[in-house]
């Protein structure tokens, strides 16, 4: 089943959506190459914390690799066909990956580790304080109001 959208019309009405349109037309094509291999989770711990546990079984931390850009976070894994073993049946599956997650602004990578055959990689979402709410007070035209700070820094539980 193709289901490739159009977002043309939309283009030709809409400014600095094109980042938006980009992620949706790339999630579609996430579903049609028929990757699924190996099995992952995205879990939600606290509004602001994420975490991607993936299954890789039978990969050592050598034959891992996370690259972390703006926005994205690529999982490749790469095995050698060590063996010459004549196999009546293979249904581990073997070789090389690559998976691909859209990150949203300002989430960035803590940390990854990779215990009994599954990949934990934490994520946070860390706001800048610029884009943090705050609070305005009202003053009078006589004297300046100074904005104060609604959410100070957060601190883990």
């Amino acid at each position: 089943m193709n289901t490739n959208l159009d977002f043309s019309p939309y283009l030709r009405s809409s400014v600095g959506f094109d980042r938006l349109f980009n992620l949706l037309q790339n999630a579609s094509g996430l579903a049609q190459d028929g990757a699924n291999w190996p099995s992952y989770d995205i879990v939600r711990s606290s509004e602001d914390s994420y975490s991607i546990k993936m299954a890789v079984a039978g990969f050592s931390q050598d034959e891992l690799t996370l690259t972390y850009e703006p926005n994205l976070l690529v999982v490749r894994g790469s095995q050698a066909d060590k063996d010459d073993a004549e196999y009546l049946h293979r249904g581990m599956a073997k070789g090389s990956f690559e998976r691909k997650f859209e990150l949203a602004d300002f989430v960035e990578v803590d940390s990854a580790k990779l215990e009994n055959g599954l990949l934990t990689i934490e994520l946070r979402r860390e706001l800048p304080e610029a884009m943090k709410p705050r609070q305005i007070p009202i003053g009078s035209f006589s004297e300046p109001a100074e904005p104060q700070q609604i959410e100070g820094q957060k601190q883990a539980a």
